[in-house]
């Protein structure tokens, strides 16, 4: 199995692309550092039961990505726990649709805070644990809307166009290190996220697809399970589309 015995770290595992990646990374041999919110009744069942089906351990961790305290306390905990960490998966995020002209300075920091801000303090604290092993895989999930200035995707682009760029620096400053950093860009992808669109704008994103047909979350967890296995071990500093040929 591609990940077997080695300890992984995930973000937003719910539900959605999270959860499947948690299902496909356990199925191949990873422990996993499971994050949500809240790490509630529901959610360390549902971890517990992945990680009876597939043999693994998962740790569930809670905490508000924009609560740098509770993100801290966390982050220690980890280390005090001595696993090294083969991959983190920077995936929690939030969606805004909304005219440039109506979006608001509270919906625009709102965006920056969690899709960007957060992931950059996290992953500061990640890569001082994968730079003590000289090894380690850092997955962003950005968006096509980073890339391609979607109409009523202005906040929301520009926060993930922002963790593209810094992607980049950091697969450059940490790659003598031994550490990657890439991210991928999902298109229209079969999440929640969906509900907050307008339903035309669903079917015309899914028939602008050459696949005319939205991506399914685990299709997504396959390039993440790729980007942390060893069989991307030369790739670093991209942006993998995931898209279905979206035009």
């Amino acid at each position: 199995m591609l990940m077997q015995g080695k300890n992984v770290l995930i973000t937003g595992c719910r539900r959605g692309m999270g959860l499947a990646m948690v299902e496909l990374f356990a199925a191949s041999g990873a422990n996993i550092y499971a994050h949500a919110r809240e790490a509630d009744e529901a959610f360390i069942s549902s971890m517990a039961e992945i990680a009876h089906r597939h043999h693994v351990e998962i740790w569930p961790i809670g905490f508000d990505m924009t609560d740098y305290d509770a993100m801290k306390l966390t982050i220690k905990k980890i280390m005090s726990d001595k696993r090294p960490l083969a991959a983190v998966v920077n995936n929690a995020g939030i969606t805004l649709n909304s005219l440039f002209q109506m979006t608001s300075e509270t919906q625009l920091r709102a965006q920056f805070e969690v899709n960007f801000f957060s992931v950059y303090m996290f992953t500061q604290y990640i890569a001082k644990l994968m730079t003590r092993n000289q090894y380690g895989s850092i997955i962003n999930i950005a968006s096509t809307a980073g890339e391609d200035g979607n109409p009523g995707k202005s906040a929301y682009g520009a926060s993930k166009a922002a963790l593209i760029a810094m992607t980049k620096s950091i697969a450059a400053e940490l790659g003598e290190k031994g550490i990657r950093a890439n991210c991928i860009a999902p298109g229209i992808t079969d999440t929640e996220m969906l509900l907050t669109m307008p339903a035309q704008v669903v079917e015309d994103a899914k028939n602008s697809a050459d696949l005319r047909r939205a991506g399914l979350p685990a299709e997504i967890a396959e390039a993440a399970l790729f980007l942390a296995s060893d069989l991307s071990s030369y790739i670093t500093g991209q942006t993998i589309r995931v898209d279905g040929g979206l035009k």
